[in-house]
């Protein structure tokens, strides 16, 4: 989610696995695949249709 929240554009499941500096192999990538599609169902992550991850509108933003 920090890695969404910095970023400026959708990320792939790669560039999300890379961003916390975990290495970007495959088992690695899919697990970050998996959890972000689970955020998708949560209504917390939008998943373009090129298969990239971001925040849901309103997620974005200034904290408190």
């Amino acid at each position: 989610m920090v890695v969404l929240t910095a970023a400026e554009r959708a990320l792939s499941c790669k560039e999300l696995a890379s961003g916390p500096g975990v290495e970007p192999v495959a088992a690695k990538v899919e697990g970050v695949r998996s959890k972000a599609n689970r955020l998708v169902r949560r209504g917390w992550l939008a998943k373009e249709p090129s298969g990239r991850f971001t925040l849901v509108a309103g997620l974005r933003g200034g904290g408190s």
